[in-house]
């Protein structure tokens, strides 16, 4: 399907509400159906040593940004999503792990309650949105509904193409309001899904991965293609794009995606406050209660 023809559906669809505020990529910019990781890209793997290393760089950059927004009052939402398995926590663990927080913080939400259900479709979304210098990475995100939840049957029809119709015009309020905004999906093929898996299930301290959703979704690879290319023609838009990241090899994965997100936002380096410890207090005579009241806990190793 090109562009055009996607352009004309949504047309149909939507009318003249899409074309005012929504230009689809153009098709060079497009990304094709069909090309991407989930069909069986060959990818080699990267040794552990590089990877730790340039991941280490990464991070100061992510510190670096994090002060930037923090100091510029940015507000800054990522989304991450993909199949089940195709990294996506392993990233955002990444991002995460050496920054602050408060300023830094993930959205994973749960299954909506029977009161949600009820609600407008974003209004879950838009109470976890970034205030004046946050961050926001969410894992898995509003695009349950052109996921999980078409391909598993928990939508209606006519749910699913209100979907599409309100999607696009709720990301451009947001853009419009002054959020940043980054959509990243996580291509992984067939055989790396399996094998991963595999492994979850051999691993006892991963098998809490594998939740029975994930396996009836194994069962149903090519409805999810389905569905992720639907998606695409109809979000994959100018002023909010997807960005693919092909996930079969996760550590190459985490330092394309990492790279690239912190070139998507300008920052500078801040200057960092001086900072001189001055000499410790010399002691007071303040005597403690004995030691043996505390209770201490066992020292096995």
């Amino acid at each position: 399907m090109g562009n055009n023809s996607n352009c004309n559906e949504l047309n149909e669809l939507f009318g003249e509400e899409f074309r005012k505020y929504i230009q689809p990529r153009d098709e060079s910019e497009q990304i094709k159906f069909g090309e991407d990781a989930d069909n069986g890209h060959e990818v080699s793997k990267l040794g552990k040593k590089f990877y730790e290393k340039e991941l280490r760089k990464l991070q100061i950059e992510l510190v670096k940004l994090q002060e930037w927004v923090k100091a510029k009052g940015l507000r800054v939402v990522v989304i991450f999503e993909g199949r089940d398995a195709a990294g996506k926590g392993g990233v955002i663990k990444r991002i995460t792990e050496c920054l602050n927080p408060r300023i830094c913080r993930i959205a994973a939400l749960p299954v909506p309650t029977e009161k949600e259900r009820t609600q407008w479709y974003f209004q879950r979304y838009v109470s976890y949105l970034p205030s004046a210098g946050e961050m926001v990475l969410f894992d898995r995100s509003w695009y349950n509904r052109a996921g999980v939840e078409r391909v598993m049957g928990f939508c209606t029809e006519e749910e699913y193409w209100e979907f599409f119709r309100s999607c696009p015009l709720f990301e451009e309020m947001l853009i419009r309001s002054g959020i940043i905004l980054i959509k990243y999906w996580f291509s992984v093929s067939d055989h790396e899904q399996e094998q991963r898996f595999q492994q979850r299930l051999a691993d006892p301290t991963k098998r809490w991965k594998l939740s029975p959703m994930d396996i009836a979704s194994r069962e149903k690879w090519e409805d999810y293609s389905k569905a992720k290319d639907e998606m695409f023609a109809f979000t994959d838009t100018k002023i909010s794009p997807w960005w693919d990241v092909n996930a079969d090899d996760k550590r190459r994965a985490r330092l394309n995606c990492i790279s690239h997100l912190l070139s998507m936002i300008p920052y500078e380096e801040l200057p960092s406050p001086l900072i001189k410890f001055s000499p410790r207090k010399e002691s007071t005579g303040y005597v403690r209660p004995p030691i043996k009241r505390q209770n201490f806990v066992p020292e096995r190793y």
